[in-house]
């Protein structure tokens, strides 16, 4: 923003009013084309273009990439819902969402460290205790793992996200051997932030899930673990780290094999005295 302010003097006629729309109007610019951007102030998509360049960036990617990191997390809501009408406009809304997760979990797949991701797992492994913390729409993603981990582990503590002083009485005897696991993705929680840093003064290891290498969180991880994830009007998107989060399970669950067989066998037993399953489908 500061470099298309310090540049405006020397913009064609053209170039100022790419310029004026992005400064005015960059919750919407972040999220279109080139084509998109260049029709709304009546200049070609080539234009476009050589704007990016003229800013310094290598393509208009580049210039959107940035934009929409400066705004993810400022967003309110009602800017969500209105972003989201204007990206979809009047294509199928189904497969225009299906398509952005399906690519959100490919850039998941190239970006996460799976050198880091080991490590996490081994590190869960060897805890004297695992904390999960997620909180708003994050806190689906820790019941989730909570649930699944349950099934494995027996030192499992989810945090319940009540208040901030609430968290804190949950993790106050932390210490080096345990591993504390935060989510959060945009727009980000503090007092999941605020917690994180508090772990770390402990000395548990830290695995956090969060979005980009520039997540609040990505300063304190020992093991960041990134997945994609973007706005789908007022609802985040979910899918790509909900698909790391299974990873994890599956990865945890092939080594801790015999654990797994052992509290299956008990619950099919109660399961099926209980009968909590339909039988007769």
């Amino acid at each position: 923003m500061q470099r298309i302010e310090d540049g405006m003097s020397g913009f064609s006629k053209s170039q100022k009013l790419i310029a004026d729309y992005i400064l005015n109007s960059y919750e919407k610019a972040a999220y279109m084309t080139a084509l998109k951007l260049g029709n709304a102030v009546n200049v070609s998509e080539s234009t476009v273009v050589r704007f990016a360049n003229e800013l310094g960036y290598e393509g208009y990617p580049e210039l959107q990439k940035d934009l929409q990191a400066l705004i993810k997390n400022r967003l309110t809501a009602v800017q969500r819902i209105n972003i989201t009408n204007d990206r979809i406009g009047s294509g199928s809304v189904l497969k225009n969402i299906l398509s952005q997760d399906i690519d959100r979990i490919k850039r998941t797949m190239d970006e996460v460290d799976t050198a880091k991701f080991d490590e996490a797992i081994e590190k869960i492994c060897g805890a004297r205790r695992i904390y999960i913390l997620g909180v708003m729409s994050a806190n689906i993603l820790a019941r989730f793992l909570d649930y699944n981990f349950q099934l494995i582990f027996d030192n499992i503590h989810f945090v319940q996200a009540i208040n901030t002083s609430g968290i804190y009485q949950q993790i106050i005897n932390m210490t080096s051997d345990d591993v504390f696991i935060a989510l959060s993705f945009p727009r980000y929680s503090q007092s999941t932030i605020s917690a994180t840093a508090y772990a770390k003064e402990c000395g548990a290891n830290i695995v956090a899930i969060t979005d980009s290498a520039s997540s609040p969180l990505a300063q304190y991880a020992d093991q960041l673990l990134i997945a994609r994830s973007d706005m789908a009007s007022f609802a985040d998107s979910l899918v790509a780290p909900l698909s790391l989060l299974n990873a994890m399970i599956v990865a945890l669950g092939a080594k801790k094999k015999e654990n797994i067989e052992q509290s299956f066998a008990k619950l099919e037993k109660l399961w099926e005295e209980h009968e909590v399953y339909k039988k007769d489908l």
